[in-house]
């Protein structure tokens, strides 16, 4: 990209159209959605001119939107020198081109857009492959002026410029080759990644998964946990890339933290597809840690939102302390942003949160509510604890160093040929155990 072509991008004028369907009049708040159109808009610098939030009655094969809709729209393109339209939903290729000869002016949808803004946040290398091959998923199948992930790998405002059609056509095949390369390499990274998880399992400590909606506060949780300093800005999708550090948590030496990408409604399928690796993190955690913006006018929606995507990758641990599956991480919610809400609203709140015993109520900006958030990680961690009495050999040091650090070791008996260890240990980790250092026969 250029220089002249980024200033472009970064300044360009864009109208949001946020359609909103009967079934979506239920669960949630048309002005909520707009002004999260907006942030995503805003997440990659685009210049927001005009939004039009419309009640659909039925959508059209041809443009999803209606006629009238089309033609309200248009006086504010032009009289606003619109360069891009950005429609908040899912467009077919033909629907996309359609409103691009009606509207006169480049269309992108929901998914271009969520693609656009994590081909520019992708900082590692894995990050940026899964980005490309969700970008060459997703536009494969269309026919549109907006490739140019052919002259430069990266991600990013793909939708402004590019080669045109006609290199899109002849380079279908480079295409396939190329998602076909990616799809090598990312499995290649599964199982380094695989590898590195075995490792930690075979370590004495605990991991935890933040998991949220975008911009619910987990990297400032994240932050206050650790001392780091994690991007966290008022931003959609300031997290990309997957970060753990160490922390200390009551009774708890040491345990791994691990900050997620936050989840976003209708995310796209060719996202969650490319980022299974990724989020494979979050279903191998020992507990998963719901962080909300408890005060967003959607809250519950945005939990539903990422219940969705959490089903979707097979998490089904337990939920308000029930069940005890040894494999199953346990989960846990942290209400954020307490600092924000009113006197009534903050209220109201407090009482739900009273009735939880799996809840925190926090304010990760302020630090409210933060030590006591740490305690009830910790609690979570060791609720499911039992005792067990453990024979080890002399010679196996390792394992015995393994279930001091991971559990808590009430006595220690010699006997012929080794020590029958008195452990409060958790299920799972008694479960790991037995993988790592099987009983002998």
């Amino acid at each position: 990209m250029t220089e002249s072509e980024d200033e472009v991008t970064r300044g360009a004028a864009a109208l949001l159209v946020v359609p909103e369907w009967h079934s979506q009049r239920l669960s949630r708040d048309l002005d909520a959605r707009a002004a999260e159109a907006r942030g995503l808009a805003l997440a990659i610098g685009l210049d927001v001119v005009a939004v039009h939030p419309l009640r659909l009655r039925q959508t059209r094969a041809a443009t999803l939107l209606g006629a009238g809709q089309i033609d309200a729209i248009k006086p504010d393109i032009e009289a606003k020198g619109v360069q891009l339209v950005v429609v908040d939903a899912a467009l077919s290729a033909i629907q996309q081109r359609n409103l691009e000869t009606a509207f006169g002016t480049k269309v992108i949808d929901r998914t271009g857009l969520i693609l656009e803004i994590f081909g520019e946040r992708a900082a590692t290398a894995e990050g940026r492959l899964q980005v490309e091959l969700a970008h060459l998923d997703y536009q494969a199948g269309r026919l549109v002026r907006s490739w140019t992930h052919l002259e430069r790998q990266r991600g990013g405002f793909g939708f402004l410029g590019g080669p045109g059609e006609t290199q899109i056509e002849a380079d279908r095949r480079m295409i396939r080759n190329r998602m076909a390369r990616i799809r090598r390499s990312l499995e290649d990274a599964r199982r380094t990644r695989q590898l590195q998880r075995s490792k930690r399992q075979r370590a004495p400590w605990p991991v935890i998964a933040l998991v949220g909606y975008t911009n619910a506060g987990k990297s400032t949780f994240f932050n206050r946990l650790t001392g780091s300093a994690v991007m966290a800005e008022d931003m959609l999708f300031a997290t990309l890339d997957p970060t753990m550090r160490e922390i200390r948590l009551p009774g708890i030496d040491k345990a791994i933290l691990s900050d997620t990408v936050g989840f976003v409604s209708d995310l796209p399928t060719e996202l969650v597809a490319a980022f299974r690796a990724t989020l494979e993190e979050v279903t191998t955690a020992d507990l998963i840690v719901h962080v909300r913006d408890i005060v967003h006018s959607d809250s519950e929606a945005q939990y539903d939102d990422v219940r969705a995507i959490l089903d979707s990758l097979g998490v089904n641990g337990p939920q308000d302390g029930e069940g005890d599956a040894p494999d199953a991480a346990r989960q846990i919610e942290i209400w954020n942003k307490i600092d924000t809400a009113n006197p009534d609203e903050r209220a109201g709140i407090e009482e739900m949160a009273a009735r939880r015993p799996d809840v925190a109520l926090i304010s990760a900006e302020t630090g409210e509510g933060v030590e006591a958030a740490r305690t009830l990680m910790a609690s979570q961690l060791t609720a499911s604890h039992r005792v067990e009495r453990i024979f080890l050999r002399f010679d196996q040091g390792e394992a015995m160093a393994w279930l001091h650090a991971r559990g808590e070791v009430l006595g220690d008996e010699v006997e012929e040929g080794g020590h029958v260890l008195t452990v409060r240990l958790d299920p799972a980790d008694r479960a790991r155990f037995a993988r790592l250092w099987p009983a002998e026969t």
